[in-house]
This record gives structure tokens, C-alpha cells and sequence, in this order.
């Protein structure tokens, strides 16, 4: 997530602060965030899912990212680097470059104390204007804590939560389950950088 922003730039300052950089930043009408890195665990949580979720979704035609890949809202214009996102059946790019994903179905963000207000808060209100959006995940790294947002229609959403290391995360939108075990495997809680 951002920390500080910058002075507002065009869409072609924006592309040409990255390339000259090296750094990803979130992009909103003008305003660009650099964006943070993540700690040891955090890293882990979204490695975890991508192999685990690619696993399973590959032959279904779905496309699982890491968060070096851009998504757009088209909406809002917010261009940002989830943690992880899953993309399934053609690829729509968009985007102040056209090379930002306009379509994910599933988002996750591992949260951290700097992010945690930012993901629960306006940026999950971004991702719910993603037409084609159907869950959204936020992953506490310093605890077994899985929040799962479905859409529900009506741009209603539903959460469910999930503490239990021993459950079960069910992704419906891409008919899959994954145990929480699965997404916390190698993490130890109370260990440095956790947060």
C-alpha cells in the first residue's frame, strides 16, 4: 500500500516513474503512492496461495498473479498491485499503459499494520466496483485470520471469516477449496517481521 503521496502527475509520467525507478506505485486520478514492500511472512502467505491456487485452477482456464501484475478499476480509474489475483477466460487489458488487468474474479490482500486500514477500507471499496470481481480475500499474517468477501448480487457482499487453522476456505467462484493450513504453511506466528 501507499505511503506518501507525490505531486499529481499525468499517465505518462506515472508509466515513466516506474520505468525509471523500478518501483510500483498505485495510481488515482493524478496522485501516485509508492508502494510498500512486504515482510518475510506476508511474502510467504502469497506465495502460498499462487502455487496453491494455480494448482488448481490452471486446467479451468484461469490465470493466477503475483502482485507485480497492475489491476485497473475501471470505474474509479485506481490502478494497484494486489497481493495476489486470479484471472479466468480472456484477459482484458486496460489502463493508463493498456497493460493493466481490468477483469480479475478473485483479489487477496495479505494485510500488514501499515495496510490494514487502506485494504479493509477504500481500497476494498475500489474492488467492489470490479464488474467482473466475485471474492476478495484479506489475510491477517500475524494470526490464522481469513476474511472472504462474496459478491452476492445486488452489489451486495457477504463475509464469512475464518480462524480455525484446521478449516476450510471454499472458493466458489473458481470451484475450489483451499485449507487454511495450506495458505499459513511455513508461517510461525510471533516471529519477527510478522507484521
Amino acid at each position: 500500500m501507499a505511503t506518501a503521496p507525490i505531486p499529481r502527475i499525468s499517465p505518462a509520467e506515472y508509466l515513466k516513474l516506474e520505468e525509471e525507478t523500478g518501483q510500483r506505485f498505485e495510481y488515482l486520478n493524478g496522485e501516485v503512492f509508492a508502494m510498500s514492500g512486504g515482510t518475510y511472512p506476508h511474502n510467504l502467505i502469497s506465495t502460498n496461495l499462487i502455487q496453491r491456487i494455480g494448482g488448481l485452477v490452471r486446467e479451468k482456464g484461469c490465470k493466477t498473479m503475483t502482485s507485480d501484475q497492475r489491476i485497473v478499476v475501471m470505474e474509479t480509474g485506481l490502478e494497484t498491485y494486489p497481493d495476489v489475483s486470479v484471472i479466468c477466460g480472456k484477459v482484458q487489458l486496460a489502463g493508463v499503459h493498456g497493460m493493466a488487468i481490468a477483469n480479475p474474479v478473485v483479489l487477496v490482500e495479505v494485510l500488514s499494520k501499515s495496510t490494514e486500514a487502506y485494504d479493509r477500507g477504500e481500497k476494498s471499496a475500489h474492488y467492489r466496483r470490479i464488474e467482473s470481481l466475485q471474492e476478495y480475500l484479506l489475510i491477517a499474517q500475524g494470526t490464522v485470520r481469513v476474511e472472504r468477501y462474496r459478491r452476492a448480487g445486488n452489489n451486495e457482499w457477504v463475509l464469512s471469516e475464518f480462524t480455525d487453522v484446521g478449516g476450510v476456505l471454499e472458493l466458489a467462484s473458481l470451484g475450489i477449496e483451499i485449507p487454511i493450513a495450506a495458505i499459513y504453511d511455513g508461517v510461525e506466528f510471533g516471529a519477527g517481521g510478522g507484521q
